[in-house]
């Protein structure tokens, strides 16, 4: 890469972080006011339902898009789309205008999450990605450490419609930022064009479906701990919300030492070793959560730590296996990018729905619900790595290392 290559690819190591970061700042920060909307407007948990739906579900046409007309258009409307919806939250009378505008968000969210990966395999070579992925994925983990924070102080200083606007001023900060920073990085980007290949090379692809899965499976388990550690920490072992706010914000401290830990683990042994070890800390820590909940089930510590070290393996796997997904597809960049996010998404939601069914109101069950299914990531994880991804060619793993 050099000349205006070079400064291309320099700027957008720059806004890699801030683009992917538009997640949590939709969605960490959207935590600590949901109380508050409660209060004002009835119920809020259908809002934040209907944008994780809309996320998963709008990566599928997003990347398309982005592989016929080009990522800087697809992006730039999402960024677009991103802040009116916040806008349009931010000024909700009711709870069906909420919940219209979250889904807007959710599905502008995947446009923007899309075109950013896909951006990734268009500039840099497959064997490249997964370390400008961690790296992007650190500036994530920071983000996803202050948003809460943040999301917290202006729900308690200014109310609830100030964390929508500002997760307004966001995007539109980062829309002037990609306006003037990030040119098209399509290889034909001449102007709209049928990309080479279909849908069914994507998943003809050994490297895409080994590594789209792992993704996946470190997904919902992490998920499993968002969407059911509220109800353990506060409601089973008597945390104050203020407290619990700390785990999650710890969580994000971990993964942000992790996926420094990734980088430096791809350039010793590369990927497929650095994710079998990643397999093993994902599976250790439910383990220690088992053992927990066996011999000490009102104690928080054993979940803690457990917690801290499936994160570990979180912030190893993610960058690889988002990277890895999309290694042997450049062509169909887009493509694969939006079906490898619309796995995570479906992943975390089935298997989400499946543990919270367990969930009730005595909470009898008491962390087993939250448990048991990161170690079912855990132990699938592992089978992945050590079984699956050896045996994919030899040049889809040298390309991933």
């Amino acid at each position: 890469m050099s000349g205006a290559a070079t400064r291309r690819g320099l700027s957008f190591a720059l806004l890699l972080p801030l683009l992917l970061a538009a997640q949590p700042v939709a969605t960490d920060s959207y935590l600590p006011a949901l109380p508050a909307i409660a209060r004002d407007l009835g119920s809020a948990s259908a809002s934040l339902t209907v944008f994780v739906l809309a996320f998963g579900f709008g990566q599928l046409p997003c990347g398309p898009l982005s592989d016929r007309f080009g990522r800087r258009p697809v992006l730039l409307t999402g960024l677009g789309c991103y802040a009116l919806a916040a806008l349009g939250c931010a000024f909700a009378s009711g709870i069906p205008m909420l919940v219209v505008c979250r889904a807007l968000q959710g599905f502008s969210m995947a446009a923007i999450l899309v075109c950013a990966r896909a951006a990734v395999r268009d500039l840099y070579p497959a064997h490249e990605g997964p370390h400008v992925m961690a790296r992007g994925l650190t500036g994530l983990g920071v983000v996803g450490l202050l948003a809460p924070l943040l999301g917290a102080w202006a729900v308690q200083s200014a109310g609830w419609r100030w964390v929508l606007g500002g997760m307004a001023a966001y995007a539109f900060l980062l829309w002037l930022l990609c306006w003037r920073g990030f040119d098209e990085t399509r290889a034909d980007s001449a102007g709209p064009s049928a990309p080479k290949g279909s849908l069914r090379e994507v998943f003809a692809s050994a490297s895409f479906r080994a590594w789209a899965s792992l993704a996946a499976a470190t997904y919902g388990g992490i998920f499993c701990f968002l969407l059911l550690s509220p109800m353990v920490y506060i409601s089973y072992l008597g945390f104050s919300p203020t407290w619990y706010g700390w785990i999650p914000a710890g969580g994000s401290l971990v993964y942000i030492f992790s996926t420094m830990l990734c980088r430096r683990l791809l350039r010793r042994v590369g990927a497929v070793r650095a994710v079998q070890l990643g397999s093993l800390l994902s599976l250790a820590g439910p383990l220690v959560q088992a053992l927990g909940c066996w011999l000490l089930p009102m104690s928080a510590w054993p979940l803690l730590l457990g917690h801290a070290i499936y994160c570990i393996g979180h912030g190893i796997h993610q960058p690889c296996g988002q990277a890895g997904a999309v290694g042997d597809l450049p062509q169909l960049a887009g493509r694969a990018v939006s079906w490898s996010g619309f796995a995570m998404m479906a992943v975390a939601f089935t298997v989400g729905q499946i543990a919270a069914s367990f969930v009730d109101p005595e909470l009898s069950h008491g962390a087993w619900p939250m448990v048991l299914p990161m170690a079912l990531a855990g132990a699938v994880l592992v089978l992945i790595a050590f079984v699956w991804l050896p045996r994919l060619p030899v040049h889809s793993r040298k390309e991933a290392s």
